[in-house]
This record gives C-alpha cells, sequence and structure tokens, in this order.
C-alpha cells in the first residue's frame, strides 16, 4: 500500500518547545534599588524587569510575571474584546456598518454611511489606547528613550480616545435641547482642544519632571483630563439628570460607565492599596493595576451603551444633526489625532536631545 507523507514547513512542537526555552532564560526580576529612579512607582518594592535588555526580552515578558504583567494583559484582553464585540454588532445588527452592502443582481457596491461614521471612530479609538497602553508598560523598561516615548504614545491614545468617546456620545448619546445650550453649542471643538490639551499637558509633565514626583506634576496630568472627561460625558449626564431611568434600560448602562470610571480615577490617582502594604502588593493588586481593570470594564460598558443608543438614534440622525455636522467629525477626527501625534513626536525630539546632552 502507498503512504503517504506531508512535511511541514515547520515543526509545531519545536517551535513550542523553544518558546518555552525561550521563557526560561529570561532574566528574573528585581528590586526597586536595581532599576533607575525612573521606572521605579512608589511603594512597589520588587517586580521590576531589568532595563537596558532586548526588544526580545521585553515582548517575551508579556508571559512572566512582573509588576506590569496585570497592567498589560488587562488591555490586551479589553481590547481583543472590543474587537470581537464590535465584529459581532457590525455583522448581526449594524446594518450596513462596515460599509458593504448588496446591490440586487449587481453584486457588492461600497458606500458611505455616514450616520456610522462617529461609532466607527469610537470603536477606532478605543483600540487605539488600549494597544498604546499595553505597548508602553510591557515595552518601556528597555530604555529611557524607549520609556518616556511609549509613555508620550500612551498619552496619545488617551487623547484619541477621549475625542473619539465625545463625538459618540454627542451625536448618539444627547438630547436636543442639550445640544441647543451653550455647552452643546460649543462641545465638539472644545472637546477637540482638551484631548489635544490632555496629551501635551501629560506629556510635558512626563518630560518636566523626575522622581520623586511633586505634587504639581500630578496635577499638570490630571486637570486637563479631568476637564476633558467632565465634558466629554456631559451629555450622559444631562440624560442621567433629567430621564426616568425605567423608561430606557440603556441608562443603567451609561450610570455604571460613569461609576466605574470615577472608581478608576480615583485609583489611578490615589497609590492605594500599597501605599498601606508596601511591597505587599507589587505583583498583584496594586492600584495602577485596579485601575486598568476598572477602566476597562468602562470601556466596555460604554461601548454597549453606545451600541444601543447608535441603534435607537440612527434613522433620525441626519435630520437631527444635517450632514455637515457628521462631514466635519470625519475631517475632525484625523485632525486631532494629527496634532497629538505631532506634539508627542516633538516631545521626544526634546528627550533625545536632553539625553544626548546628558552622555557628553
Amino acid at each position: 500500500m502507498a503512504s503517504l507523507s506531508v512535511s511541514l514547513p515547520f515543526k509545531p512542537l519545536g517551535v513550542f518547545s523553544s518558546f518555552l526555552s525561550s521563557l526560561s532564560t529570561l532574566p528574573n526580576t528585581v528590586r526597586d534599588a536595581d532599576v533607575p529612579h525612573l521606572f521605579r512607582e512608589p511603594y512597589i518594592l520588587s517586580g521590576y524587569r531589568p532595563v537596558g535588555n532586548s526588544w526580545r526580552f521585553y515582548f517575551l515578558s508579556l508571559f512572566q510575571m512582573h509588576n506590569e504583567t496585570l497592567n498589560v494583559w488587562s488591555h490586551l484582553a479589553a481590547g481583543v474584546l472590543v474587537v470581537l464585540r464590535f465584529s459581532v454588532f457590525a455583522v448581526t445588527r449594524g446594518g450596513g456598518l462596515v460599509g458593504l452592502t448588496l446591490n440586487g443582481s449587481d453584486g457588492l457596491g461600497l458606500y458611505l454611511d455616514l450616520s456610522c461614521l462617529p461609532l466607527v471612530y469610537y470603536f477606532l479609538s478605543a483600540l487605539t489606547y488600549l494597544s498604546s497602553s499595553a505597548a508602553a508598560h510591557l515595552l518601556q523598561s528597555h530604555s529611557e528613550l524607549a520609556h518616556y516615548s511609549l509613555f508620550f504614545l500612551d498619552y496619545l491614545g488617551v487623547a484619541v480616545y477621549q475625542y473619539g468617546c465625545a463625538l459618540a456620545l454627542y451625536f448618539y448619546s444627547s438630547e436636543p435641547h442639550w445640544r441647543r445650550s451653550g455647552v452643546g453649542e460649543v462641545f465638539l471643538p472644545a472637546a477637540a482642544l482638551l484631548a489635544w490639551l490632555s496629551c501635551a499637558c501629560c506629556c510635558f509633565a512626563k518630560l518636566s519632571y523626575r522622581r520623586p514626583y511633586p505634587l504639581h506634576r500630578k496635577l499638570c496630568q490630571v486637570m486637563p483630563t479631568g476637564l476633558a472627561y467632565l465634558l466629554d460625558i456631559s451629555p450622559v449626564a444631562n440624560r442621567l439628570a433629567n430621564s426616568t431611568w425605567g423608561d430606557n434600560p440603556v441608562m443603567l448602562l451609561h450610570a455604571l460607565q460613569v461609576l466605574l470610571f470615577l472608581l478608576a480615577a480615583f485609583f489611578f490617582s490615589c497609590p492605594v492599596p500599597e501605599c498601606f502594604f508596601p511591597g505587599r502588593c507589587d505583583l498583584i493588586g496594586h492600584g495602577h493595576q485596579v485601575f486598568h481593570f476598572l477602566v476597562s470594564l468602562c470601556t466596555l460598558t460604554q461601548q454597549e451603551a453606545v451600541f444601543e443608543d447608535f441603534l435607537s438614534r440612527r434613522a433620525s440622525l441626519m435630520r437631527e444633526h444635517g450632514e455637515w455636522r457628521l462631514l466635519l467629525a470625519t475631517v475632525s477626527f484625523p485632525v486631532l489625532v494629527l496634532c497629538s501625534a505631532l506634539t508627542a513626536v516633538v516631545m521626544r525630539k526634546q528627550v533625545e536631545r536632553r539625553l544626548i546632552k546628558e552622555d557628553r
């Protein structure tokens, strides 16, 4: 009997064995005294990765237990869930959300549905902030330049997400009387300005202050970001204050996302619980990990609320807002991304110049 042999281009078991072997050779984590001050966090005494190793080491450290592991995985997992949920929604309930439709005997045809654009921007912005945050926490220990550059990327992601949220909440979650108010009239340009300002201020604070950080460094980061959030959430806050929740179940989702964000903001601003138990929460349970977990839940909850608002208001969107406002959103979002990216690049150049000066 003839035999058939198949030669695979690679051996899966061999690749997996090589991967496990690579993990076993990763350097052990070190104490805070063994890394420069730039890479230390208050009350976190151990679990640091050695600075100055290869990029390969830091990528592989995704599967190593250190004090950034849960920060990375929380946002990676949330990013995967955001993509899967958006994909399912677009296919099953979006009704042409992806811009592709059947035109009878003509087959497939492409079209642009402006009413979907803010939702697509919202999805892209959520994916941007989750992936940039995960990259920053995974790779920042490579070098001082990498540390600054990656956190500038993180701040860029936050700014993009802020404006993506603002667009989605304005077009899908706001009420007509709120849009006619003073806040509603200036909402979109003000949201874009504050999103850029939060990116610029966070980058400036990161660049200008060294550990131990003074209080005004935290204020420089938190104040513009907090103002941006207060503005961005104002259409939802207006609905929560003036609507009967029982008539619309989506209000519970909006209330939950606000609560989750406020809790996340608390853990971002305060080193709790590690300040009470220095060294005991190094790998699991420190405040920034709790912040990542809560803000991921907030994003997933907010996405569900935005989906429901989109479905209920999509049919009337063009009539209520007009085509020109949606076209303005088409332009304003990439402009905000570009301005924030240029700001991060300029700040990175400043870091490069400073490091070169210090090495002389």
